[in-house]
């Protein structure tokens, strides 16, 4: 689990995860949280269907690096948006994250602090070096969590940027 000023950031298990996707509150329910509005996007349920559920219940994997992080308000005692590690750090050290804000929580600053606490949790983790994350170029609002966390613009295709931030420099 990560503290931040605002918000609580916990990592689901897989039985939570299946949960989750059901959207009934169930999950809220297990977590002693006030229901909240929040929608799966198709892209999300697809994730969650092939990549995220399959790496969690992999018990040789470190569900951390594939699970959704919800992120819980303090104040509320809801859940406000989520972040996902997209696997295990590469050769590299490098991993990727993406993440959402539910519609009624977008605007307040929440997915920066989210991303903040990602950032702080991977610094104590030995084997991230960096941490990468793509944005479509349309995305104004995604990509200036980024940039208020200190990330990189490392390449752009016809639609998205690439970003990254270096955060332990090689030995």
């Amino acid at each position: 689990m990560i503290e931040t000023a605002r918000l609580i950031l916990k990592p689901l298990t897989y039985k939570q995860l299946v949960k989750y996707a059901k959207c009934d509150n169930s999950l809220e329910a297990e977590l002693n949280l006030n229901e909240t509005s929040r929608t799966i996007s198709a892209e999300l349920k697809e994730a969650l269907e092939q990549t995220i559920m399959p790496n969690v219940a992999e018990e040789t994997k470190n569900y951390l690096y594939s699970t959704l992080w919800t992120a819980i308000s303090k104040t509320e005692n809801k859940m406000i948006g989520d972040l996902c590690i997209v696997g295990e750090p590469n050769a590299d050290g490098e991993i990727e994250i993406g993440y959402g804000t539910y519609e009624e929580f977008q605007g307040k600053g929440y997915m920066t602090e989210i991303v903040g606490g990602i950032i702080d949790w991977a610094k104590t983790q030995p084997l991230i070096r960096s941490i990468t994350a793509s944005t479509d170029k349309k995305n104004t609002a995604s990509f200036k969590v980024l940039q208020k966390n200190n990330f990189i613009k490392a390449e752009e295709t016809e639609t998205s940027f690439n970003w990254k931030l270096q955060i332990k420099n090689d030995h």
